[in-house]
């Protein structure tokens, strides 16, 4: 491995242990939280020039290729259409987007192994009105951006509209998607992808930083059965001995390895639109029906370890966001994308205020549409709060699913009106 890599994914793993060590010495870095000073870290280390970036081409080569490899990019290098450097960038994308997908297939088992079902269904009925009102909301603000914007002389804003729906209820694989059934060309897709990740990371930012204060005041207080994160068996966890912890530690990841071994087996025989979604499903259940065995259940400290991988995730994504994008920008591309995001979550904290939703139902269903299901542990940790992380991944999980039929027919419906 490249050395700027090695040094690059030792930061990434080592990260975490600095943010806890700061959390536990400093209460100021206590009362910031773990999550928010990981996007912190993250934000800058990817917007200092320390890391060699992918330039315009590159990045719009793998928009439209995603699945693009080492060796095709260095084929493009060999016809001088990039240079070393963008090599490199590409290579450090590479080992993000890796160390994305490993910290959350295997964090989200980890952090379920110790959920207790019986108490998650007395929230059901909650979180099924939650998922009826986060989907109404994204519906209905795209809508509204759509008449606002249609004399903006944005072009096939009808299809913008219907890239929004997917990735706003679905995820990044629905606008993939949605671009092939609405035709959508490749610079607006494009466009559209860079702005959504940026406003995305500012949505998060909010959520982690002011939301659940601004929520907590409008909306009631999760019910007094919430399980925080702080409160698993102390006593039991303090009295273990180094040893002990770290066949605890061993044991947590071999079980959350072998239920993502078995998820990527699964999903593998299906196509590859279905990947996403079915790993994501496989794992919760699997790791849901872990939960239900004496021993998994009791094993010490596996929901810690799956929020140090939170950590780990939270600075890689916070990193991939590059702030030089918002140079140049399409001002009403950019406002459109932003009144879908930020207007939907205004829309949903008030109809969740009308049908008396609590904060942190509110705040999990909406990341788990706009942001999809693995970043639900991450606001989970946020709010201290692992009850949540069932209902938010189950709404994820529906919204994956509806998001390509909601984003066409939407689409279709107001192309009526141009």
């Amino acid at each position: 491995m490249n050395q700027s890599l090695l040094l690059l994914l030792l930061f990434y793993i080592l990260s975490p242990t600095l943010i806890l060590y700061l959390c536990h010495r400093f209460t100021l870095a206590e009362k910031i939280g773990p999550v928010i000073i990981a996007y912190v870290i993250g934000l800058l280390l990817g917007n200092i020039g320390l890391l060699p970036s992918m330039k315009g081409y590159l990045n719009e080569y793998l928009i439209t290729y995603p699945k693009t490899t080492a060796e095709d990019v260095q084929m493009l290098q060999e016809r001088g259409l990039v240079d070393s450097n963008e090599l490199l960038g590409f290579l450090i994308y590479q080992l993000k987007d890796n160390l994305m997908s490993i910290t959350v297939l295997l964090a989200i088992p980890l952090m379920l192994f110790s959920t207790d079902i019986q108490s998650w269904k007395k929230l059901a009925g909650k979180t099924i009105i939650s998922l009826f009102i986060g989907l109404l909301s994204v519906l209905a603000v795209i809508s509204i951006g759509f008449f606002l914007f249609r004399n903006s002389g944005l072009s096939d804003l009808w299809k913008i509209s219907g890239l929004l729906v997917g990735v706003y209820t679905g995820g990044t694989p629905n606008l993939a998607s949605l671009k092939l059934m609405l035709d959508v060309d490749a610079n607006t897709y494009i466009l559209t992808h860079t702005y959504d990740l940026i406003i995305g990371v500012l949505y998060l930012g909010f959520l982690l930083s002011l939301g659940k204060n601004i929520f907590g005041k409008f909306l009631p207080p999760f019910p007094k059965n919430k399980t925080s994160l702080s409160a698993r068996k102390p006593d039991e966890e303090i009295q273990l001995n180094l040893s002990s912890k770290i066949i605890s530690v061993l044991k947590g990841l071999g079980l959350a390895l072998l239920i993502a071994g078995l998820s990527l087996l699964l999903a593998s025989l299906l196509p590859d639109h279905l990947l996403m979604v079915t790993v994501i499903l496989c794992i919760t259940t699997l790791g849901l029906l872990a939960s239900s065995i004496t021993f998994i259940k009791n094993l010490p400290l596996s929901f810690d370890v799956g929020m140090y991988l939170i950590l780990i995730f939270s600075v890689v994504v916070a990193s991939m966001a590059d702030i030089t994008n918002f140079t140049n920008i399409n001002p009403f591309l950019l406002a459109y994308i932003s009144l879908a995001v930020f207007g939907s979550l205004a829309f949903h904290l008030l109809l969740s205020r009308i049908f008396k939703i609590d904060a942190d139902t509110t705040m999990i269903t909406s990341v788990s549409f706009i942001c999809s299901p693995p970043f639900v542990p991450v606001i989970a940790g946020a709010l201290g709060n692992k009850q949540v992380i069932v209902s938010g991944i189950t709404i994820g999980i529906i919204g994956y699913a509806l998001g390509n039929y909601l984003g066409y027919f939407l689409a279709h419906f107001l192309k009526l009106f141009l």
